[in-house]
């Protein structure tokens, strides 16, 4: 392009076009405002100073408070998930070990919300529709702290906005979305877990804000105390749920990239000025965290002291630790030709074998060797019995040297048809690629080998490497094949009598390959049979190390919580949950047509996925113009939309997108943290298309700045227009949040016709529609 036309180009431009000057102190436009803010004498204003802030804020918390408790002891029957989170509530007054795959604070809240109502743990949560009030549950004042922690996300959805920088009508609109969102009404006024997550989540955000806001006084006591407030929000939020992972991604990402600006040798700071910003955030953001986080798990572990339903999923070890478990009750040492039933660990079933034989061939076509059956059976039966026999001589006056050893060879033999334990290289009857289990006549010797099995004790660390009942989980790998006894809760055909398939499964270490000693028979030839036939003394609880208890239950929780694949009908992908082309069906009662279903406000959900989407449009559209050296948003505002908006942005995708790598069953719950960011994208949205000012300055001063800079002080100014169609908008949310109302509170019962007229999207599958 020649001089002239370059010149002609430059002409047609207005002030809004003109590109701006490098800035070689590499500081955003927020900093020039600040720096004016110092050279006048101004103050940043704390927004949350002003009356008017206040009684908003207020009056946000006295409608939400409204919407969550009408009607709060509607229905006065357990619904959806109160069966497993009402439950551990109650295992937790119990003081009941019990499994769960969240880590604890939230479960904790709901049991301390039990304890403030009066409850004693005596309900069990058995299924939904149960009753509360037959069954003297204060399930009122249960359901009462979650809404409470529900009604306290609208007005801090307000704080956050305000504390961004935007106009209170703006905050207004952002906790409107939330305010009358239908979804997290019914999920807020349940015992559930997802109201203290959003929550903290939410004061993770906000610290983090005004703490970016103090940074022109680094190190100083705010400084720290925000920062810090930060990290223990962080901390609060994983300790509800694993996705609180998700919200350190968001803070980790804006953390990235403060250190990376901070790093720009242009800004002139010595690296150990650069290392001190590093190690504060590392310790007030990583370590901290992770010491809250440990703090709920010590507390969890304090009040859960005696045995309870979780035992199960927890090493021999960790269950010696708790009152009153079997292991500590039960557990004797097993001495060879003592009689014994060996339980399944993961399925319960017993080791059973009875006369019936494989059939010659099987559906498939495959072949069995027309042997014995071994199947594993969950009842009580005599065919249950199995003898364990030595391989090697054993003493017949001492009784030490008569106990199973850890990595004894072995032999069992079934006791009602005297005959051995056998597997081969004949292919099971549900898996061509596993070996048939089967059994050998006692008289028979020719086979002595292929009833060979070793038996390999799970944790045999310590010194004692002696089986014992009920306390020992151990694998039976056979000596020739190398395959592990194995079995699964798939039944076979008729033709065994619907029980489980029991066969080698080449994988020795496979964790479900773990079997225990259920019931035990000391043999009459025993030396010290009189000894070990009676009661056992009490015995104190084992000691184990709160580390290594916390480490096998983070493990077990991660274990479990990626084994949750299982089909549910109203389990959805992440890509159905902006849309909401599905709800969840959290409780029915056919008597006057009474449902609660949990979706939300189409006119929030849409809108916000609707922002989103403008943001991006927004975004591509002034970089391609920048690329051709056009700038037609003015820098401040750009800024804005970038840091602030984009700022929201990230934590929605960070609290979204991750979802779509989960193979894990999924609801469309899980996208409620990510919808309260999106209502934040929204406000941002909706303030950069109705206006073209900011508020400025909202940093606050301090000693770093130097007047490089002056820009006029700037208010954000909504024009009428705006405000009106911003009030249309929110009558639309009212509305919709009224037509779905009664599926929201479960009352009142609607018509068939009723209940199809709010059927708003076709995939909805509502009762009572036909």
């Amino acid at each position: 392009m020649d001089a002239s036309k370059a010149q002609s180009l430059r002409a047609r431009r207005n002030d809004r076009d003109t590109a701006p000057q490098p800035d070689h102190s590499i500081t955003d436009n927020d900093d020039h405002h600040d720096r004016l803010s110092r050279q006048f004498g101004a103050v940043s204003p704390d927004v949350h100073s002003h009356s008017a802030d206040s009684v908003i804020t207020l009056a946000l918390f006295i409608l939400a408070a409204a919407l969550r408790f009408y009607r709060i002891s509607f229905p006065d029957q357990v619904v959806f998930d109160e069966v497993h989170f009402g439950k551990f509530a109650a295992y937790y007054l119990r003081r009941e070990f019990h499994f769960d795959v969240h880590p604890p604070l939230a479960k904790l809240i709901n049991a301390f919300g039990g304890y403030l109502a009066g409850f004693d743990g005596h309900f069990k949560f058995d299924q939904i529709g149960d009753k509360y009030l037959e069954n003297n549950v204060p399930y009122v004042g249960m359901r009462a702290l979650p809404a409470i922690i529900g009604s306290l996300q609208v007005p801090l959805i307000y704080a956050i906005m305000r504390q961004s920088g935007y106009a209170p009508v703006i905050g207004v609109f952002s906790a409107a979305l939330l305010l009358f969102d239908n979804a997290h009404i019914a999920q807020d006024r349940l015992i559930l877990l997802d109201a203290p997550l959003i929550l903290f989540m939410m004061l993770s955000l906000y610290s983090y804000i005004r703490f970016y806001k103090l940074r022109y006084n680094e190190f100083t006591a705010q400084w720290w105390a925000w920062l810090v407030a930060t990290g223990v929000n962080l901390a609060l939020t994983m300790s509800c749920k694993m996705v609180g992972l998700f919200t350190f991604m968001t803070i980790g990402t804006a953390v990235a990239w403060d250190l990376w600006k901070l790093l720009d040798i242009r800004r002139g700071l010595q690296i150990e000025h650069v290392a001190r910003h590093f190690f504060a955030r590392f310790f007030a953001l990583i370590l901290l965290p992770f010491g809250v986080y440990l703090f709920w798990f010590w507390v969890h572990f304090a009040i859960l002291i005696r045995s309870g339903p979780g035992d199960v999923f927890m090493s021999s070890q960790f269950q010696q630790t708790l009152t009153g478990n079997p292991m500590l009750s039960n557990a004797r040492d097993i001495q060879y030709f003592d009689t014994v039933t060996i339980a399944h660990k993961n399925t319960k079933a017993l080791l059973h074998s009875h006369v019936e034989r494989y059939p010659l061939k099987y559906d498939d076509g495959r072949i069995s060797s027309q042997g014995q059956q071994v199947t594993a059976y969950p009842h009580n039966d005599t065919n249950n019995v199995w003898q364990i026999v030595p391989t090697k001589s054993i003493p017949d006056d001492d009784a030490k040297a008569r106990t199973v050893q850890h990595k004894d060879t072995i032999r069992l033999l079934h006791v009602n048809t005297n005959s051995y334990l056998l597997t081969h290289d004949v292919a099971s009857p549900l898996m061509a690629t596993n070996e048939e289990f089967t059994t050998l006549a006692a008289n028979d010797t020719s086979r002595y080998d292929d009833t060979l099995f070793e038996l390999f004790l799970d944790e045999a660390d310590g010194p004692d490497k002696t089986v014992k009942s009920q306390a020992s989980w151990f694998r039976l790998v056979h000596k020739n094949t190398r395959v592990c006894m194995w079995t699964h809760s798939e039944p076979l055909p008729d033709w065994g009598f619907n029980q489980q398939e029991v066969n080698g499964n080449k994988n020795a270490m496979d964790k479900t390959c773990l079997w225990y000693v259920n019931e035990l028979t000391p043999s009459p030839d025993s030396p010290d049979l009189d000894e070990r036939l009676k009661p056992l003394p009490p015995r104190k609880v084992v000691k184990m190390s709160f580390l290594k208890k916390w480490l096998e239950l983070q493990l077990q929780m991660l274990q479990q919580n990626a084994g949750l694949t299982q089909s549910h009908p109203y389990a959805t992908g992440p890509i159905n949950w902006p849309f909401l082309l599905q709800g969840i069906s959290f409780w029915t009662k056919d008597e006057g047509q009474h449902q609660i279903y949990m979706i939300g406000n189409l006119v929030s959900w849409w809108g916000t996925i609707l922002s989103i989407s403008i943001f991006v449009g927004v975004l591509g559209a002034d970089l391609l113009a920048r690329r051709r050296g056009i700038y037609p948003i003015p820098s401040a505002v750009r800024n804005r939309l970038h840091h602030s908006t984009g700022f929201f942005v990230v934590a929605w995708a960070c609290h979204y997108l991750p979802f779509f790598l989960m193979s894990r069953q999924l609801f469309i719950h899980h996208y409620l943290p990510a919808h309260v960011c999106a209502c934040l994208v929204a406000g941002g949205v909706l303030n950069f298309v109705a206006s073209e000012t900011i508020q400025f300055p909202i940093s606050h001063p301090g000693p770093l700045l130097t007047p490089k800079h002056f820009r006029p002080r700037m208010d954000n100014v909504v024009p009428k227009q705006a405000r009106a169609v911003m009030g249309v908008l929110v009558a639309a949310m009212v509305v919709c949040f009224w037509w779905l109302s009664p599926l929201t509170y479960g009352t009142p019962g609607l018509t068939t016709a009723e209940v199809h007229a709010r059927r708003l999207l076709p995939s909805w599958t509502l009762h009572f529609a036909k």
